[in-house]
């Protein structure tokens, strides 16, 4: 180089785009390359700012992008020209990148993860499951205790009648006799066991008699003649049925019934339901019945021959059941 000629290098001749020019290319301008700097052959690169060159880093290449950092963090390293930064593993933690929950004070997370890869607990179906069961079992039980309550109730159970005295009725020739005694029915007595009054007396010359012995009460035909029966155990007060068992032959008869001291409201009916002939009666044994009134504890029944009564039987047995009934 000589006085007054300092090259066509010189730093304020070194233009970036000398090449460009054809009087720059006839001064032997290059592109630019990756090694070194750009404009005319043994140009010197561009003096940087103070602090703007970082020494010992590796330096972005050409159309590159110097990562810059923010004030008091450090820069994350940026893949070459073209390519894309590489990322840490799927789930893995990211080393520029901390969750606010995981900084000492940071706010929670407002979803909560659960078991089973991340998803969330569905409805409980077993517990609507077991629930519905239920409600199907209760249901059905109580369909069946209702069916149940319902054929419960028979209507052929007798209730008591009230106080009032009603019309005696009386027993048809093919009525049954009264069954013996068990365990809960009403007493009965048989002829021989009545209080008997004057004149009244016991046979058993007639046939059919069902008492202990075929035995009977007669002599009932002569007025004032009486049977006064004396009844222990009723259990409350109301209405019952006084069954008679006798024998009539001939007329139809009737008598007077007294219950507790006081006559009966109508006479106690002992027709010839069995149409036996006169004087036969061993062919004649029937039974009547009446309703009286009761009270509970003992009850006297008595039977007799009043005025205007026919008192021309043989009587057998008499008995009582609850409430009105004719069997």
């Amino acid at each position: 180089m000589t006085p007054g000629n300092n090259g066509a290098s010189t730093p304020e001749d070194d233009d970036p785009f000398g090449y460009l020019y054809a009087d720059g290319q006839a001064a032997g301008a290059q592109p630019p390359s990756g090694g070194g700097g750009y404009g005319y052959p043994g140009s010197v690169n561009r003096v940087r700012a103070v602090g703007e060159r970082q020494y010992g880093q590796q330096q972005p290449g050409y159309g590159q992008q110097a990562p810059t950092a923010q004030y008091g963090q450090q820069a994350a390293p940026t893949a070459p020209y073209g390519q894309v930064p590489q990322q840490g593993a799927y789930g893995q933690p990211n080393a520029h990148y901390a969750a606010p929950e995981t900084v000492p004070g940071g706010a929670p997370t407002g979803r909560q993860s659960s078991g089973g890869g991340g998803r969330g607990r569905g409805p409980n179906t077993k517990g609507l499951l077991i629930g519905a069961i239920a409600v199907v079992a209760a249901v059905v039980i109580g369909i069946g205790v209702a069916m149940m309550n319902g054929d419960s109730n028979d209507s052929s159970k007798v209730t008591t009648g009230g106080s009032t005295p009603s019309a005696s009725g009386s027993a048809s020739p093919s009525a049954s006799a009264s069954q013996p005694a068990s365990a809960g029915e009403l007493p009965k007595i048989d002829a021989k066991a009545l209080n008997l009054g004057t004149g009244v007396s016991t046979a058993s010359d007639v046939a059919g008699a069902k008492s202990d012995g075929g035995t009977y009460v007669t002599g009932l035909n002569v007025a004032g003649a009486a049977v006064t029966w004396t009844v222990n155990g009723i259990p409350d007060d109301g209405t019952y049925t006084l069954f008679a068992r006798y024998s009539a032959a001939g007329a139809d008869g009737s008598m007077t019934l007294t219950v507790n001291g006081k006559v009966f409201g109508s006479k106690l009916r002992m027709d010839n339901f069995a149409h036996a002939a006169d004087g036969d009666f061993a062919k004649g044994w029937t039974k009547t019945y009446a309703y009286p009134s009761l009270t509970k504890g003992t009850n006297t029944i008595t039977i007799s021959c009043g005025d205007g009564d026919s008192c021309n039987v043989l009587l057998d047995q008499l008995s009582l059941k609850a409430g009105q009934v004719k069997s």
